[in-house]
This record gives C-alpha cells, sequence and structure tokens, in this order.
C-alpha cells in the first residue's frame, strides 16, 4: 500500500513538474510575441521621408475601425458588381438578346386552340313548311341555330419577301452593338476607378507631404525661438517663422478636406460605407516606366469596342433598310386548323363534320402613300450618320492616343529629375537652416528652401499621379 502511494505522489510530482515547465514555456512565447508585434509596429510606422513604399491610410477615417486593404484590382472587382451605367448596359444586352429570340420564334409557326359556341336565334320570318329547325335561324353569316367550333390551327408567314430574315439580323446586329457597349461601359467605369484610386493616393501622399512639412516649420519655429532667448536674432525672425507654420498648417487643412474628398469618391465606386476605412498602395511605389509605353501602338486604336459598336450599328441599319424594301414585295401566310364544326354534339353529326381546313394568303401591296419608301430612306440615312460618327470617333481615339502617350512620356521623364530635385531641395533646407544658425543667411532664405521643398514634393507626387492617369487613357485609347 506504501509502494502504491509513493507511485501515485511521484507520478502526481511529475505532473506537476511538466505542468510549470509548460506554464513557464508560455509565458515564454507570449513574451516573445509581443516583442516582434512591438517591432513590426514600429516598422510599420511611416518615415518622415518622401519616399515611404508602404501602404497609405486616409486620414479623414475612424480610428476604431480596422482598416481594409484595397489594391486597385480589388478596387475594380468591387467598382464592377456596384449598381453603374455598366449594370444598366449588361442589361441592355440582354434586352438585345431577347429580341433575337423573338425574331428567331417569328419563323415558327404559331399554334393556336380556339374554341367557339354560337348561338343564333331563330327567323322572325316566315318559314315555309317541311323547312327543317336547324335551317329557321336569323343571321345567315352563321350556320346554324347552335354552332360549336373546337378547332386546333397553325399559322405563320413564309419569308419570300426577305422581311423576316432582316429583321432577325438586325437584331443580331444589335446584339453585337449591346454587347460593345457593354465592354465600352466596363472600361469606362474602370479608368473612372483608376482616377479615383490614384487620385486618392495623391491626395494621402500630399496630406503626408504636408504634414512633414508642418513638422519641418514647427521644429524651425522652435530653434527659432531658442535663438531669440539667446539674444542670436531679431524678434522679426519669430514672427516670420510663426507665419511659416501658419502657412503649412493652411495647407495640411486643405490636404485633409482634398483627400476626404477623393475618398469619398472612390467611396461611392466600390460601394464602401463613409466611415469605412480605406488603405491603399502608397503612389511612390509605381514608379513609371517607359518600356512599358511601347507596347501601346496607333494600330490597336481600330480594335476599341467603341468603333465595333458603330460597325454593328451600321449592319443594323442596313438590315433597316432591306425590312423597309420588303414591305413593297408580297406577303405571303398560311394557316391550318383541324377540328370540328358542327351545329350538335352528338356522335353523328360530329363525326361527319371533323375535318381539316388549310389556307395560304397571298398579299400583294399596291400603295401605302410612300411610307415604306420613307422608312427605307430613314434607313439609309441612319447609316450615313453611323458611318460619319465612326470615322469621327476614330479621329479622336487616334488623338487621344498621341495625347496620352505624350502626357505619359512627359511624367515619366518628370518624374526623374523631380526626384533628384527633392533630394536637393532637403539637403538646401539643412543647409540654410545650418546657415541661419551659424548667422551667415537670413530667415527669408530658410523659409525659401523649406517652400521649394514643399513644391518639389508636391510635383513628385503630380508627376507620379499624372503618370497613371496617362496610362490608364493610353490603355483605354488602345482597346486594352
Amino acid at each position: 500500500m506504501n509502494e502504491k502511494n509513493r507511485t501515485v505522489e511521484a507520478a502526481f510530482v511529475f505532473q506537476v513538474y511538466w505542468l510549470f515547465n509548460l506554464l513557464i514555456a508560455a509565458a515564454v512565447v507570449v513574451s516573445t510575441a509581443m516583442t516582434v508585434r512591438a517591432q513590426q509596429v514600429s516598422i510599420s510606422s511611416p518615415a518622415p521621408s518622401a519616399f515611404s513604399g508602404v501602404l497609405l491610410q486616409s486620414s479623414a477615417q475612424q480610428p476604431t475601425q480596422a482598416s481594409v486593404r484595397l489594391t486597385r484590382d480589388e478596387a475594380v472587382r468591387l467598382a464592377l458588381a456596384q449598381t453603374s451605367a455598366y449594370q444598366q448596359a449588361k442589361l441592355a444586352e440582354l434586352i438585345a438578346a431577347e429580341d433575337v429570340k423573338q425574331a428567331r420564334a417569328a419563323f415558327l409557326p404559331r399554334f393556336t386552340i380556339p374554341s367557339t359556341v354560337i348561338y343564333n336565334s331563330p327567323t322572325l320570318g316566315p318559314v315555309p313548311a317541311g323547312t327543317a329547325s336547324a335551317d329557321r335561324f336569323s343571321f345567315i353569316s352563321a350556320n346554324a341555330v347552335t354552332e360549336y367550333q373546337s378547332l386546333v390551327g397553325a399559322s405563320g408567314e413564309i419569308d419570300v419577301a426577305g422581311r423576316l430574315r432582316a429583321t432577325l439580323r438586325r437584331g443580331l446586329a444589335l446584339l453585337d452593338a449591346a454587347r460593345a457597349g457593354t465592354e465600352v461601359a466596363r472600361r469606362a467605369l474602370i479608368a473612372g476607378v483608376d482616377d479615383a484610386y490614384y487620385g486618392l493616393a495623391l491626395s494621402i501622399a500630399k496630406r503626408r507631404s504636408a504634414e512633414l512639412n508642418v513638422a519641418a516649420a514647427e521644429e524651425f519655429g522652435r530653434v527659432t525661438n531658442l535663438m531669440l532667448n539667446a539674444g542670436e536674432v531679431a524678434q522679426v525672425d519669430v514672427t516670420r517663422a510663426r507665419l511659416q507654420i501658419a502657412s503649412r498648417r493652411d495647407d495640411l487643412e486643405q490636404a485633409h478636406a482634398a483627400e476626404a474628398v477623393a475618398a469619398g469618391g472612390l467611396r461611392v465606386l466600390i460601394g464602401y460605407d463613409f466611415a469605412t476605412p480605406i488603405e491603399i498602395l502608397d503612389l511612390t511605389g509605381a514608379v513609371p516606366d517607359t518600356k512599358e509605353l511601347d507596347r501601346f501602338v496607333e494600330a490597336q486604336v481600330a480594335k476599341r469596342p467603341e468603333l465595333i459598336q458603330f460597325d454593328a450599328e451600321r449592319r443594323a441599319a442596313e438590315q433597316e433598310v432591306k425590312a423597309a424594301r420588303a414591305e413593297r414585295l408580297p406577303q405571303l401566310t398560311y394557316s391550318i386548323n383541324g377540328g370540328f364544326d358542327t351545329s350538335s354534339l352528338k356522335p353523328d353529326p360530329l363525326h361527319d363534320h371533323t375535318g381539316a381546313l388549310a389556307t395560304v394568303n397571298l398579299t400583294i401591296p399596291l400603295w401605302d402613300w410612300g411610307a415604306s419608301r420613307s422608312r427605307e430612306q430613314q434607313a439609309r440615312l441612319r447609316v450615313q450618320s453611323v458611318e460619319s460618327e465612326r470615322s469621327l470617333a476614330l479621329r479622336n481615339f487616334t488623338q487621344q492616343f498621341y495625347g496620352a502617350r505624350a502626357q505619359a512620356l512627359a511624367a515619366a521623364t518628370r518624374y526623374q529629375f523631380l526626384v533628384t530635385s527633392v533630394v536637393d531641395a532637403e539637403r538646401n533646407v539643412q543647409a540654410s537652416i545650418a546657415r541661419y544658425r551659424s548667422g551667415e543667411a537670413t530667415i527669408i532664405e530658410v523659409t525659401d528652401a523649406q517652400s521649394t521643398l514643399a513644391a518639389q514634393r508636391t510635383a513628385l507626387y503630380q508627376a507620379l499621379f499624372d503618370y497613371q492617369s496617362a496610362r490608364a487613357r493610353l490603355m483605354q485609347a488602345t482597346g486594352q
């Protein structure tokens, strides 16, 4: 019994020992994780530089909500799923597809089952002796006093004039035009998303630059106050430093307002709530590359969906010409009916009056006072109008191509020398402050250097935005 107790005690001690070790290991893991997390947070904090290369988050957002990381492709996907002109174009495409179904159905016979019971009152005039009661009815158009009709019929049109074929081809052409219109709306929506996305990135970059400018102006104001207390500068220098701070704060408030407006515009396109924070990629991460512009050539302009839409509309108008001309040609219709038309539902009369009836009707138009010729001429004028619009649009698209390409190349060139200009401007500010503190320069030189740095940063971000915007227009101009 003592041996068993000792074994149980040993097992209990062993379990307590391992439990204690597990608690120590867990504490070490938790401590390590918290340390790593703190390091990640400190690394992810944006450094005060013009080239951060990190994700940007809109400042006009509620800090209590988790921000949503949004790439350009994700923004496009969300925008395409929202109610927009693109969705309306898709509905128009579905409507055009239904028109094609109706045009195809016009070639097929239409089946009906007309059933009728007719009562014809007896005649009010004298009836010769020996006349059957079934023949004593009033209206001569009826066949008996009581008439029963039940037929299964098939009727349709034999397209000898080509009107149905022209209508079908017109519907197919309009369906192609609707599909091209859907693609046009999709590309226009994507272009709008690009402008809104990169516009927000530009606004955030300008806001961050304004924050850096405010911090630099406040730091210089602090240095100026210290030098005033030491008797090294005059009171006017402190006043000018305060004016510089006020000017930079005004720029910062304007940047905040512009950022809020840009974020709202993007939220409308992608369907986000206005309280949802948005985190987008840094604008400085999209460095312009002039080599990628070489794949855009003028020959690709002819592939734009707008031109495909014009071609489809022209084909539809040509089929309208044929359909209007067919109205002046003979029309052939048919009707086939099977069933009974009897004066009694008794077996013998019903059997005698059961059968089939086939009718072929040929209609030859003679004169419609020029209505069909007017419709034909109207369709021909529509063909000319579409061709004129296509020619004008092609010239405009070509001009847009060369304009977007020139703007993209200019923005890339601006970016190349503005990168160096920003670095030089930062050095100029540091040198001006050093010269001012040593008494070799006036405060005007420092404020001018700070203004130059702010202008160069803004110009750099604007060049990046202009490149992305021109690149998006270039893709749209070449039908990509």
